[in-house]
């Protein structure tokens, strides 16, 4: 297991090496999606036994890695 940003770790015995809450088997995808599909941080810390500080952590991974994206325009 590595962490690769506060409370995310990934291992590859874990989701096939995909981000996790540190702890869990909740991966960042699922919160992001949850997210976007309208539900609460409440509403997901409640349905995974999560902490508010593991949601926002999973938002600003996921704001870290979208900085990087490059499109490349064909």
């Amino acid at each position: 297991m590595r962490e690769i940003a506060p409370r995310i770790t990934v291992d590859q015995k874990i989701r096939f090496g995909k981000p996790v809450i540190k702890g869990t088997r909740v991966p960042i995808d699922l919160i992001v999606g949850k997210i976007a599909g309208g539900m609460t941080i409440e509403e997901i810390c409640k349905e995974y036994d999560l902490k508010r500080v593991d949601v926002l952590a999973a938002l600003r991974y996921a704001a870290e890695v979208m900085k990087r994206e490059q499109l490349l325009m064909v």
